[in-house]
């Protein structure tokens, strides 16, 4: 690539360690008020996360990682991610992502019927998780 000035590094984090770090011209992520893309030289920011992908480009390509929820600091060319959860495109195991929302598609049925807020709401979040996992792999 070319000079500093005209690339991002950028760096996913979560608890269980680095999922993702590549230099990039182009972060789009998708924060709580909505869509931020960030090029190179971008002011410092620092944001919450929406469950949903971060794609990155780079040369001729885009890389696609699942992430489920955090936040991302950027400043002086450098974007991290640190994630609750996140996964590549590639890791992705489908199957178990489609069982994953089936559970959460049948535990929300089950707190609606029983008006558990508390089970629902962590039941949501797991569908979110799933369904944003399923569309990064199918991507």
């Amino acid at each position: 690539m070319a000079d500093n000035s005209s690339v991002l590094s950028v760096s996913i984090v979560t608890p269980d360690g680095r999922v993702y770090e590549h230099e990039s011209t182009f972060l789009v992520v998708t924060t709580k008020l909505g869509q931020l893309g960030i090029m190179p030289n971008h002011v410092p920011v620092i944001t919450s996360l929406e469950v949903d992908e971060a794609r990155i480009k780079h040369d001729d390509t885009e890389d696609k990682v699942a992430v489920n929820g955090g936040f991302l600091e950027f400043s002086n060319n450098t974007a991290t991610i640190v994630a609750d959860s996140a996964e590549r495109q590639d890791d992705i195991d489908v199957a178990r992502a489609e069982n994953a929302r089936q559970r959460a598609e049948k535990t929300i049925k089950q707190a609606q019927a029983a008006h558990d807020a508390d089970s629902l709401a962590r039941a949501e979040v797991a569908l979110r998780r799933a369904v944003n996992r399923i569309n990064v792999a199918k991507h």
